[in-house]
C-alpha cells in the first residue's frame, strides 16, 4: 500500500491498482494465466511492482510514468503458498527470497541481474515452507522463516546457514512480521495464539509475549512503520489491533462476511492521513483510518 494507490490481488489471476482519491481502479495487469495472486510487492527504487501467482511464477512489471508493461517473469517451481520477501537495503542489492519447487527450500536472488545468491535448506523435520520475512541487519541481510512444525528459523543470507530456532507454535506457522528498531517479530498460526519474540545480540530468537485469540488461524500480520500498533488479519473475518509494545488489545474491526486473507498499512507523507486497508475472500476491499499519529 503505497501513497495515493493501494494494490489488489485476486483469485483469478490479476492485480488491481486502485487510486485511493477516487476508489477507482485505475489498471488492471495481467500476466498468471488465471491463477491466483498470493503476494504484490512494489519496488521503490524502480518503481516496478512485482506479483507472485500459484503459476509458479513471478511477474516483474514496470509501472514507471503510467506503464505496465509486464517485462519479465521467473518461475519458482513452489505449488505452495508461502508468499515470497523482498529486501530492499540502501547499501546493498535488491534481494527476492522465493519459495522453491522443493517445499522446504528458499532460494535467493539479486533482483536487478537474477543472480541466485543461495539456497536455504532447514532440517527436514521442520516440513514445508509457510512464510517468510528477510531484513537487513549490521551484520548483512537476515531471513526468519516459519514451518509446518511451528517453529522459526532465523537465516544468515551472506554465509548461508541457520543462526538460530525457535519452537513458537504448537501448529504450522501461517505468518509473520519483523520490528528491525526493536529486533522484535511477531508470528501467527492455525492457532488461537500470536508470539511475539526478539532476536538478541548473539542472533539467537528468544520467546517474549503471546494473547490468545477468540477465533483460531491468522493469515497476514503488519506492523505499523511508527512501532506503535500491529494488525492481524483474521479467518473469522476480523481484523484485530494490538499495541505493539505489549501486545494489547486495542481493537477488533468486524466488516467483511468471510475471512480476511491480507491487511496492509499505507506510507502517506501526512500522518493524519495514513490509511490501514483490509482484504478479504468476500472480494472487499476495507480501508480504515485507525489511531492515526497526529
Amino acid at each position: 500500500m503505497c501513497c495515493g494507490r493501494t494494490l489488489c490481488r485476486s483469485a483469478k489471476g490479476c492485480v488491481h491498482v486502485w487510486n485511493l482519491n477516487n476508489r477507482r481502479a485505475e489498471q488492471v495487469l495481467e500476466g498468471h494465466d488465471g491463477a491466483s495472486v498470493i503476494w504484490v510487492s512494489t519496488v521503490n527504487s524502480t518503481d516496478a511492482l512485482l506479483s507472485q501467482g500459484r503459476d509458479m511464477r513471478v511477474c516483474m512489471w514496470d509501472l514507471h510514468e503510467g506503464r505496465n508493461t509486464l517485462t519479465h517473469s521467473l518461475h519458482t517451481g513452489s505449488v505452495g503458498f508461502c508468499q515470497c520477501s523482498l529486501l530492499e537495503a540502501e547499501t546493498s542489492k535488491t534481494l527476492l527470497a522465493l519459495p522453491a519447487e522443493h517445499t522446504e527450500e528458499i532460494k535467493v536472488m539479486e533482483l536487478d541481474s537474477q543472480t541466485p545468491v543461495c539456497s536455504l535448506i532447514p532440517d527436514p523435520k521442520r516440513g514445508m515452507l509457510m512464510c517468510m520475512k528477510m531484513f537487513q541487519a549490521d551484520s548483512g541481510p537476515l531471513l526468519c522463516a516459519g514451518y509446518e512444525d511451528g517453529s522459526l528459523v532465523l537465516w544468515d543470507v551472506s554465509h548461508r546457514r541457520s543462526l538460530s530456532c525457535l519452537k513458537a507454535h504448537p501448529e504450522p506457522v501461517m505468518c509473520l512480521d519483523f520490528d528491525t528498531d526493536r529486533q522484535k517479530g511477531i508470528s501467527g498460526s492455525s492457532d488461537k495464539t500470536l508470539t511475539s519474540w526478539t532476536i538478541d545480540s548473539q542472533q539467537n530468537l528468544q520467546m517474549q509475549n503471546s494473547v490468545l485469540l477468540t477465533n483460531p488461524g491468522v493469515s497476514q500480520l503488519c506492523i505499523r512503520a511508527d512501532g506503535k500498533i500491529v494488525a492481524a488479519a483474521g479467518w473469522d473475518g476480523s481484523v484485530r489491533v494490538f499495541g505493539w509494545k505489549r501486545l494489547k488489545p486495542l481493537a477488533v474491526l468486524q466488516h467483511h462476511k468471510d475471512l480476511v486473507h491480507s491487511v496492509a498499512f499505507s506510507d502517506h507523507p501526512e500522518p493524519s492521513q495514513r490509511l490501514m486497508a483490509a482484504g478479504s475472500k468476500d472480494q472487499r476491499i476495507s480501508l480504515w483510518s485507525i489511531y492515526s499519529e497526529s
